[in-house]
């Protein structure tokens, strides 16, 4: 692992990329382990059927409801204002296969609920979990958007092909 961690921000959305398999997933839980530290992380709806919706809520998992509008974003930016404590991981590609554009509520969580986004690669090429930038989303949220997508592009997941 590089970089470094945000241990003193109460509050912060990690953006982690490239989502490229499955096997991410326990990617995320070594770190957490590694780093003595409960981070939450949203995950797509389906993933928690019974049994298994239990052991991921018990892990800090969110089902998200990616089929219809439930207005999710600003029901997390809330949880973020009425929390002392927020750490939540995000994959902003929104699934395993390649994407050309990230999606953007992570960002938008980020923004009304006022808090930063750690920059998180899981970069396969280098054999690194990298805790780079902590971005605070500005008033241009096109330029925000660039700069963000600028940063994580290229950086190579287990499935190289499938990277953003």
């Amino acid at each position: 692992m590089t970089g470094e961690f945000p241990y003193d921000k109460p509050k912060v959305i990690f953006a982690v990329v490239p989502h490229t398999s499955w096997k991410d997933f326990f990617l995320g839980l070594y770190a957490r382990s590694v780093l003595k530290v409960k981070i939450g992380f949203l995950a797509k709806d389906s993933l928690f059927k019974f049994p298994l919706g239990i052991i991921l809520k018990e892990m800090g998992g969110v089902p998200v409801v990616r089929s219809k509008s439930t207005n999710f974003v600003q029901t997390v930016a809330n949880m973020i204002k009425k929390s002392d404590h927020f750490w939540v991981s995000v994959a902003p590609e929104g699934t395993r296969k390649k994407v050309e554009k990230l999606r953007t509520g992570y960002y938008y969580m980020a923004k009304l609920g006022g808090i930063p986004i750690q920059f998180v690669k899981f970069d396969h090429a280098k054999k690194e979990i990298n805790f780079g930038e902590v971005f605070y989303p500005g008033d241009d949220e096109e330029r925000d958007l660039k700069y963000v997508e600028d940063y994580f592009r290229g950086t190579e997941g287990r499935i190289p092909e499938l990277s953003f």
